[in-house]
């Protein structure tokens, strides 16, 4: 499977809007959350719809060097995306942070997360953080993390429970991209 990792030209951007409904709903499992009086996964109802709820994104193509929205395809087909973002757009003193990392379901347990994860992490030598849901519901993901983080770094992360500024408790993983890159195979 050839997978690659694009930046999301702003033309390309309803592909990931076409996907984030998808990532939410994985989510609502994980977390325990139920959509609003509209159907929209959002902890408001003021989102009565998915458009409504995709003005939110506007904002990733519009902070250009700050916000990186990038689209993971499969052989050519989208299979994910990842949002890493930059001061002043962070939780803790990184230089980046993977804000948001959805692999669609057909290309799970097939190595497209790691190497895409991988290949994000290679375009921004320095400081990273992410951070998963913590518990036993989200055991799959902090699995992928472990395993994909160690690969990476070489046993070189930090891992540790902590309640983060807007986003609440959470799994966090804080590590170094080299200057010389591993490979996801």
């Amino acid at each position: 499977m050839n997978i690659t990792v694009e930046l999301c030209a702003p033309e390309d951007k309803r592909i990931i809007f076409n996907m984030y409904p998808l990532y939410l709903h994985d989510l609502a499992e994980i977390r325990n959350v139920l959509p609003n009086a509209h159907g929209v996964f959002e902890d408001t109802d003021d989102y009565d719809t998915l458009q409504a709820q995709q003005a939110l994104f506007e904002i990733w193509w519009q902070k250009e060097n700050v916000l990186y929205p990038f689209l993971i395809r499969a052989d050519g087909v989208p299979a994910g995306f990842g949002l890493v973002a930059t001061p002043p757009y962070l939780v803790d003193d990184s230089e980046y942070m993977l804000n948001e990392f959805f692999i669609l379901r057909p290309f799970r347990h097939k190595q497209a997360g790691a190497k895409a994860a991988m290949d994000i992490f290679n375009r921004f030598p320095g400081k990273w953080m992410l951070f998963t849901t913590e518990g036993e519901r989200n055991v799959s993901t902090q699995h992928f993390w472990r395993k994909t983080l160690s690969k990476y770094t070489a046993d070189g992360y930090e891992e540790t429970d902590e309640l983060l500024p807007h986003y609440d408790r959470a799994k966090v993983f804080r590590f170094n991209s080299p200057r010389s890159y591993p490979s996801a195979t």
